[in-house]
């Protein structure tokens, strides 16, 4: 069963005329996140938690926020606050979306959605139990340029898709936003508290770009991960999915001595999708690295051989957060179902793991079948 089919078995909540949002986590990627609820005339950001210090009261004096909390048993028990927004460190979601479901809270969470499979499993179940909406904040999945590259794969732009290919490049940048980075927001990232390194808190975005962007399974895995400077995890896989005729390829590579524009973190992301009649690339996502339009694509049928550029798309990697936000939205106000619902997000996490077990053991590994979680030879060193 595709991932689009799943999509539509999502509970549907009662409707909410102007959701009343609550932030839970206020430290490095909050700003992204919450721009789009700001942005967003349908509904109010009304409380923020974040258990250091001073940060929650900060955050709140720049978002024009009334309520602040340090403690999240507050923040759930706040009445005027109908849903939250998850920022907390990856570990601390299970525990975290458990209680706002208890309080009767509808969750998005940040990715990934849990340390292991078991865990995303039990917070979706007591979601549907619950009666609420739980959906992972997937910001690429809402990224203009590759929104554009999904609609136009759709409408047979280039014929039968036959392969995808996610390329990752991480380097170095200057970026204000980068620069202005707190330390505490990785550490926990680099220890047991994170199954893994690069692979499992960055590439699960493109582990769901895979899925989504063809609505099926993978199947079966194939990598080789090697790591460096400890966090990073260069790799490439090979992706087999339900249709056999559809192939896909991941590559990561770490480039420490290379700078690259970016007004986010040193790195960026290129995804080129074939087809039997043409060819679909998007040409950054996080960065600038590159002087092309956003997406080009090339139709070649026969007796006709068109390039068709897109320069003036919103190619502005926040562009994806405060879509997310508003989809959040959506689905609060209007029931539309959410882009990225708790069953995909656990696809995305068997997909993580899978590559991890395809490198650890050299075998293709069938995503489908983990039900825990794996951890990549070595970490954390």
């Amino acid at each position: 069963m595709g991932s689009s089919s799943l999509t539509a078995m999502a509970p549907t909540p009662a409707l909410i005329t102007r959701p009343r949002i609550g932030i839970v986590g206020a430290g490095n990627i909050a700003s992204l996140n919450v721009a789009g609820y700001l942005e967003d005339p349908r509904c109010d950001v009304v409380a923020v938690c974040d258990p250091k210090e001073g940060r929650a009261a900060e955050a709140a004096r720049a978002w024009g926020v009334d309520r602040s909390y340090t403690d999240l048993a507050d923040l759930l028990a706040d009445p005027e606050v109908d849903a939250v927004e998850i920022l907390t460190p990856t570990f601390l979601h299970h525990d975290h979306v458990l209680a706002a479901v208890e309080a009767g809270k509808h969750v998005s969470c940040q990715k990934p959605l849990a340390n292991t499979v078991t865990e995303a499993r039990a917070m979706a179940a007591a979601a549907d139990e619950a009666g609420v909406v739980l959906r992972v904040s997937e910001c690429f999945r809402h990224y203009p340029p590759l929104e554009l590259a999904k609609q136009l794969l759709a409408e047979g732009a280039i014929g039968r898709p036959t392969q995808i290919r996610l390329r990752t490049v991480v380097g170095q940048t200057d970026s204000e936003f980068q620069n202005g980075l707190e330390i505490d927001g990785y550490l926990w990232r680099m220890t047991e508290t994170s199954p893994g390194g690069h692979l499992f808190d960055d590439m699960i975005h493109k582990y769901a770009v895979a899925l989504w962007m063809f609505d099926q399974d993978i199947v079966s895995v194939q990598a080789a991960v090697r790591r460096r400077d400890h966090y990073f995890e260069p790799c490439a896989a090979i992706f087999a999915y339900e249709d056999p005729s559809i192939l896909g390829t991941m590559d990561v590579s770490y480039a420490p001595a290379m700078w690259l524009r970016s007004d986010y973190y040193g790195a960026d992301e290129f995804f080129e999708i074939q087809g039997d009649e043409g060819f679909l690339w998007v040409t950054r996502c996080t960065g600038q690295m590159l002087d092309l339009p956003a997406v080009v694509l090339y139709e070649g049928r026969q007796g006709k051989q068109t390039t068709t550029s897109f320069p003036h798309i919103d190619a502005d990697w926040g562009a994806g957060f405060r879509r997310a936000s508003s989809n959040f939205i959506d689905t609060l106000v209007d029931g539309v179902p959410p882009e990225m619902s708790a069953t995909e997000a656990i696809k995305a996490l068997q997909l993580c793991f899978a590559v991890y077990e395809a490198g650890n053991t050299r075998q293709a590994i069938d995503p489908r079948q983990i039900t825990h979680s794996v951890v990549p030879d070595g970490w954390p060193q």
